[in-house]
């Protein structure tokens, strides 16, 4: 009995740390200021997904058939817009990084984060795992994918 208890809490406990990374929430649930400043950048923006993330929210949604997302704090002020890109279109530093250093490995995925003050870097999806690159390309960090969703189907 004790072991199917502490299995059982395990779960849980995994389950709350994923959904406590990003939560998907109702439109209704998003903040009026939130929503305002979202139909300010994207008017024509249609099947939005919002999801909660570390206490921000994030619009996903297509924009002329790209995979788009912008992230706005709780007050509505926008954080960050990220693109998927094409991978041919990354920076030459980012190739030159995975050649290098994850021989073998491919890139399955870009995109490009823009911040709020216009400054660029690049995520690139290698392995099941995010590796973000500087403007130029510089290598700057790695981290491990948060959930199993796919962003495909916005």
């Amino acid at each position: 009995m004790k072991r199917l208890f502490r299995l059982l809490a395990l779960i849980v406990s995994s389950i709350l740390v994923v959904e406590a990374n990003a939560q998907n929430v109702k439109e209704s649930e998003v903040p009026i200021s939130v929503k305002s400043k979202f139909v300010t950048l994207y008017p024509n923006a249609k099947n939005v997904r919002w999801e909660k993330e570390n206490g921000n929210f994030e619009a996903e949604f297509k924009a002329a058939q790209t995979g788009t997302s912008v992230l706005f704090n709780s007050s509505g002020t926008h954080l960050q817009t990220e693109v998927e890109i094409p991978v041919s279109t990354l920076p030459n530093g980012v190739k030159d990084y995975v050649r290098k250093n994850l021989s073998g490995k491919k890139i399955s995925e870009a995109t490009r984060i823009t911040a709020a003050n216009g400054i660029v870097t690049y995520q690139a999806e290698i392995g099941g795992e995010d590796y973000l690159f500087d403007a130029i390309g510089n290598f700057v960090k790695k981290e491990k994918e948060t959930d199993d969703k796919e962003d495909d189907d916005r």
